[in-house]
């Protein structure tokens, strides 16, 4: 969510940030919207002030008089119902333009169109060389008998997996290693819902505009259900959809509240599940184990207070966690400037971190770290009360610290050997009983 006083005042200056973002949104048009939208405002706010006062005076008066003013409270009444009416309309259209105004990204985002225009930064690690002939993940985990994807597709569907074995082991063993590393660093860890009302999906500014991205949990209406039309709407009336991130759920723990100056930084790491429909994405990436259906994920969510310089500082900081798993894992990565036609619509600012996948021959994105200063606060309505007395939206951050499967990508293909075992990274090894080699059974 946006001030309205900062568009009112800079239009071209949102519209730029529209173009850039990728985001078809007239700002004029909308801003003469909302121009029509106070002026009928004001329009009924003054014929119920005209309402009130007459309805208090009508007692007092008799006969004629009163007749003659009860007939005019009618045509009153009857005005203020249509202008009502029209507002209505009004603030419906108000509101599903104000929820496509983007964030204004910070002068030092490249502007480009997608993610090929993203700027590398820094590289960290040694890109690793096999004398050997190099296998795949999936190659890897079928031989090793830790993955199966066949059986996964079966039971659900494309972009469907099991774990097994030492695969699904190790899965916990990075994730579990992951969360040490940040309650170590002061971070509260949350096991989140999984699903999430409407209001948390648009206060997170996943909605509108990525519904086709969630899935809802609704109602199956066919037959075989069993359910008559009125248990089919009591269901219906429950609707949750799944998250995608623990994210949308950690960031929405506050909606509502006003916290105070000492409660802040909240450093937050949600553990989950999480759920990704993958739509527009048929053919793309579609052998193993890097665009799935279902993950889980580790995630940072920072609220701290309404400055930019507090803000640049924990975005550092929460970038930098995530380096310090990947280091320690010893898996090679860079970290991209995300331009601003691969930001979403609330970011000022976003680094993704991607990894060496020895199968893609480069680097695959497995973290992302975003800024959003005060746009998802002012949807959940989130504010401290600052030192004047003054109430602030906080500003939110986030970023991915593991995501997995992804991330068992670059584990299996860097550490694979001759022999086709995998070796286990060093830090993983006290999570696995001190296992070192996942080896063919």
């Amino acid at each position: 969510m946006i001030d309205l006083t900062l568009v009112r005042k800079d239009p071209d200056l949102y519209q730029t940030a529209c173009k850039n973002k990728n985001i078809k949104l007239d700002i004029k048009k909308f801003l003469a919207l909302d121009d029509e939208r106070r002026e009928v405002m004001t329009q009924v706010q003054k014929m119920q002030s005209e309402r009130n006062a007459v309805s208090k005076k009508v007692p007092t008066l008799k006969g004629a008089e009163k007749e003659a003013v009860i007939k005019e409270m009618k045509a009153l009444g009857e005005k203020l119902k249509n202008a009502e009416g029209s507002l209505m309309v009004i603030e419906k259209e108000w509101m599903a333009q104000q929820l496509q105004l983007p964030s204004v990204p910070l002068k030092t985002v490249p502007v480009g169109k997608d993610d090929t225009e993203n700027v590398q930064l820094r590289t960290w690690g040694t890109i690793p060389k096999f004398a050997f002939e190099p296998k795949d993940h999936v190659t890897l985990g079928e031989s090793l008998d830790i993955i199966d994807i066949p059986r996964g597709v079966k039971i659900a569907g494309s972009r469907s997996y099991f774990l097994k074995g030492d695969g699904a082991r190790l899965e916990l063993a990075v994730l579990q290693f992951t969360i040490d590393s940040l309650v170590k660093k002061g971070f509260t860890l949350f096991t989140p819902p999984l699903m999430a009302n409407y209001a948390a999906m648009m206060g997170t500014s996943y909605f509108p505009g990525g519904e086709e991205q969630a899935y809802a949990v609704g109602v199956d209406r066919t037959p075989e259900t069993g359910l008559g039309e009125k248990e089919a709407k009591q269901i219906e009336s429950d609707k949750a959809y799944l998250i995608g991130t623990s994210e949308v759920s950690v960031a929405s723990y506050h909606s509502g509240e006003t916290l105070k100056p000492s409660d802040l930084p909240k450093k937050y790491a949600g553990f989950s599940n999480c759920f990704r429909r993958e739509a527009g994405t048929y053919g793309k990436d579609a052998r193993g184990l890097y665009r799935i259906h279902q993950f889980q994920k580790v995630e940072q969510v920072i609220l701290c207070e309404n400055d930019p310089e507090v803000s640049a500082k924990l975005h550092a900081e929460i970038l930098q966690n995530a380096e310090d798993i990947l280091q320690a894992l010893k898996l090679p990565y860079r970290v991209v400037a995300v331009c601003t036609g691969d930001m979403g619509r609330g970011q000022v600012y976003k680094n993704d971190i991607e990894t060496w996948m020895p199968s893609r021959l480069g680097y695959g994105e497995t973290h992302s770290c975003s800024t959003f200063y005060d746009f998802q606060a002012r949807r959940l309505n989130i504010k401290y009360e600052a030192a004047d007395g003054t109430k602030k939206f906080v500003h939110t951050l986030n970023n991915t610290c593991i995501a997995s499967p992804r991330i068992l990508i670059p584990i299996l293909e860097i550490y694979q050997n001759k022999d086709g075992s995998v070796t286990i990274p060093e830090v993983l090894q006290p999570y696995m009983n001190g296992k070192k080699i996942i080896a063919k059974p």
